[in-house]
Protein backbone atom coordinates (compact mmCIF):
# COMPACT_ATOMS: atom_id res chain seq x y z
CA UNK A 1 0.00 0.00 0.00
CA UNK A 2 0.72 3.44 -0.54
CA UNK A 3 0.13 6.90 1.17
CA UNK A 4 -2.40 9.12 0.39
CA UNK A 5 -1.20 12.32 -1.95
CA UNK A 6 -3.18 14.84 -2.65
CA UNK A 7 -2.78 17.05 -5.85
CA UNK A 8 -0.98 19.91 -4.44
CA UNK A 9 1.40 17.19 -2.50
CA UNK A 10 0.26 16.77 1.04
CA UNK A 11 0.43 13.50 1.96
CA UNK A 12 -2.58 12.26 4.39
CA UNK A 13 -1.25 11.83 7.87
CA UNK A 14 -2.74 11.43 11.20
CA UNK A 15 -1.37 12.81 14.40
CA UNK A 16 -1.87 11.33 17.73
CA UNK A 17 -2.55 13.20 20.79
CA UNK A 18 -2.31 10.92 23.97
CA UNK A 19 -3.71 12.77 27.14
CA UNK A 20 -3.65 10.86 30.49
CA UNK A 21 -5.43 11.54 33.66
CA UNK A 22 -4.63 14.99 34.55
CA UNK A 23 -3.65 16.71 31.51
CA UNK A 24 -0.60 15.41 30.85
CA UNK A 25 0.66 14.02 26.63
CA UNK A 26 2.52 11.82 25.53
CA UNK A 27 5.81 12.71 23.28
CA UNK A 28 7.74 10.08 21.97
CA UNK A 29 11.59 10.97 21.48
CA UNK A 30 12.52 9.88 17.71
CA UNK A 31 14.83 6.58 17.38
CA UNK A 32 17.17 9.18 14.96
CA UNK A 33 17.75 11.41 17.89
CA UNK A 34 15.50 14.49 15.80
CA UNK A 35 13.77 15.19 19.25
CA UNK A 36 10.47 14.77 20.35
CA UNK A 37 7.19 14.54 18.82
CA UNK A 38 3.25 12.20 18.89
CA UNK A 39 3.01 9.73 17.49
CA UNK A 40 2.01 10.17 13.66
CA UNK A 41 2.08 8.58 10.14
CA UNK A 42 0.15 8.95 6.81
CA UNK A 43 -3.19 7.10 5.46
CA UNK A 44 -2.43 4.53 3.18
CA UNK A 45 -4.95 3.81 -0.05
CA UNK A 46 -8.39 1.77 1.14
CA UNK A 47 -8.00 3.38 4.78
CA UNK A 48 -10.19 5.84 7.03
CA UNK A 49 -7.88 8.35 9.02
CA UNK A 50 -9.35 6.27 11.99
CA UNK A 51 -7.98 3.22 10.76
CA UNK A 52 -4.60 4.38 9.90
CA UNK A 53 -4.75 6.22 13.97
CA UNK A 54 -5.01 3.01 15.55
CA UNK A 55 -2.51 1.27 12.86
CA UNK A 56 0.25 3.66 13.77
CA UNK A 57 -0.63 3.89 17.42
CA UNK A 58 0.16 0.28 17.14
CA UNK A 59 3.33 0.77 14.89
CA UNK A 60 4.66 3.18 16.99
CA UNK A 61 3.65 2.70 20.30
CA UNK A 62 2.09 -0.94 20.89
CA UNK A 63 -1.22 0.68 21.90
CA UNK A 64 -4.38 -1.46 20.39
CA UNK A 65 -7.65 0.42 20.12
CA UNK A 66 -9.16 -0.94 23.42
CA UNK A 67 -5.67 0.86 25.28
CA UNK A 68 -7.22 4.11 24.54
CA UNK A 69 -10.12 6.31 24.00
CA UNK A 70 -11.54 8.05 20.88
CA UNK A 71 -12.29 11.45 22.44
CA UNK A 72 -12.33 13.91 19.16
CA UNK A 73 -10.77 15.20 15.76
CA UNK A 74 -9.89 18.58 14.36
CA UNK A 75 -12.24 19.91 12.33
CA UNK A 76 -10.42 19.90 9.40
CA UNK A 77 -6.50 18.76 7.93
CA UNK A 78 -3.90 20.69 9.35
CA UNK A 79 -1.08 21.65 7.09
CA UNK A 80 2.66 21.95 7.18
CA UNK A 81 5.39 21.81 4.75
CA UNK A 82 8.22 19.23 4.91
CA UNK A 83 11.31 20.86 4.54
CA UNK A 84 13.39 19.39 1.57
CA UNK A 85 16.19 18.24 4.30
CA UNK A 86 13.91 15.73 5.78
CA UNK A 87 12.30 14.55 3.11
CA UNK A 88 12.66 10.56 3.45
CA UNK A 89 13.95 8.97 0.17
CA UNK A 90 12.49 5.47 1.35
CA UNK A 91 8.99 4.74 1.23
CA UNK A 92 -4.98 4.91 27.05
CA UNK A 93 -4.27 1.25 28.80
CA UNK A 94 -1.32 1.36 31.43
CA UNK A 95 1.93 2.48 30.51
CA UNK A 96 3.21 -1.07 30.72
CA UNK A 97 1.38 -1.31 27.44
CA UNK A 98 4.04 0.92 25.90
CA UNK A 99 6.29 -0.84 23.25
CA UNK A 100 8.82 0.58 20.74
CA UNK A 101 9.69 -2.72 18.79
CA UNK A 102 7.02 -3.59 16.92
CA UNK A 103 8.64 -3.01 13.11
CA UNK A 104 11.55 -2.91 11.93
CA UNK A 105 12.67 0.72 12.07
CA UNK A 106 11.30 2.25 15.28
CA UNK A 107 10.06 5.90 15.25
CA UNK A 108 10.61 6.04 19.28
CA UNK A 109 13.22 4.52 21.38
CA UNK A 110 12.32 6.92 24.44
CA UNK A 111 8.93 8.24 26.23
CA UNK A 112 7.63 10.86 28.68
CA UNK A 113 4.71 12.70 29.86
CA UNK A 114 4.86 16.15 29.64
CA UNK A 115 2.49 19.32 30.65
CA UNK A 116 0.03 20.19 27.80
CA UNK A 117 1.25 22.57 25.47
CA UNK A 118 5.14 21.39 25.84
CA UNK A 119 4.68 19.63 22.85
CA UNK A 120 4.68 23.29 20.84
CA UNK A 121 8.11 24.31 22.08
CA UNK A 122 9.67 20.99 21.41
CA UNK A 123 8.35 19.60 18.14
CA UNK A 124 10.87 20.39 15.35
CA UNK A 125 9.81 24.06 14.13
CA UNK A 126 8.06 23.12 11.21
CA UNK A 127 5.55 21.32 12.82
CA UNK A 128 4.67 24.05 15.89
CA UNK A 129 1.99 26.37 14.56
CA UNK A 130 0.09 22.63 13.19
CA UNK A 131 0.68 21.15 17.28
CA UNK A 132 -0.68 24.26 18.70
CA UNK A 133 -3.49 24.12 16.33
CA UNK A 134 -4.15 20.82 17.08
CA UNK A 135 -3.89 21.18 20.84
CA UNK A 136 -6.10 24.21 20.75
CA UNK A 137 -8.88 22.06 19.03
CA UNK A 138 -8.68 19.10 20.50
CA UNK A 139 -8.41 20.33 24.03
CA UNK A 140 -12.44 21.11 23.84
CA UNK A 141 -12.65 17.57 23.15
CA UNK A 142 -10.62 16.18 26.55
CA UNK A 143 -11.19 18.99 29.27
CA UNK A 144 -14.55 20.04 29.83
CA UNK A 145 -13.76 23.81 30.54
CA UNK A 146 -11.58 23.72 27.66
CA UNK A 147 -7.95 23.45 27.10
CA UNK A 148 -5.26 24.48 29.93
CA UNK A 149 -4.28 28.31 29.86
CA UNK A 150 -1.63 29.20 27.08
CA UNK A 151 2.25 29.41 29.12
CA UNK A 152 4.10 32.71 29.13
CA UNK A 153 6.22 31.41 26.58
CA UNK A 154 3.39 30.83 23.52
CA UNK A 155 3.67 33.52 21.70
CA UNK A 156 7.60 32.96 21.50
CA UNK A 157 7.33 29.37 20.65
CA UNK A 158 4.58 29.34 18.14
CA UNK A 159 5.26 32.24 16.21
CA UNK A 160 9.22 31.68 16.76
CA UNK A 161 11.54 34.42 15.00
CA UNK A 162 10.47 36.44 11.95
CA UNK A 163 12.12 34.77 9.06
CA UNK A 164 11.09 35.85 4.50
CA UNK A 165 8.14 35.69 3.71
CA UNK A 166 8.69 33.01 1.30
CA UNK A 167 9.49 30.72 4.28
CA UNK A 168 6.84 31.05 6.07
CA UNK A 169 4.16 29.49 3.43
CA UNK A 170 1.61 27.60 5.74
CA UNK A 171 -1.38 25.73 4.26
CA UNK A 172 -5.11 26.38 5.56
CA UNK A 173 -6.00 24.09 7.53
CA UNK A 174 -6.43 15.88 10.12
CA UNK A 175 -2.58 16.66 9.43
CA UNK A 176 -0.64 16.75 6.65
CA UNK A 177 2.38 16.34 5.28
CA UNK A 178 4.46 17.65 2.11
CA UNK A 179 7.75 15.90 0.27
CA UNK A 180 8.82 18.48 -1.77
Amino acid sequence: MTDLIDAQGFRANVGIVLIRDGGDVFLGGRSDGRGWQFPQGGVQREESPEQALFRELREEVGLEPTDVELLGTTRNWLRYRLPRRYVRRRSLGGEDRLRFDLTGQPEFDSWRWVDYWSPVREVIYFKRKVYARALEELGRHAFPDGPPPRPDWWSEAVLGPARPAAARRVAAPPLTETAE
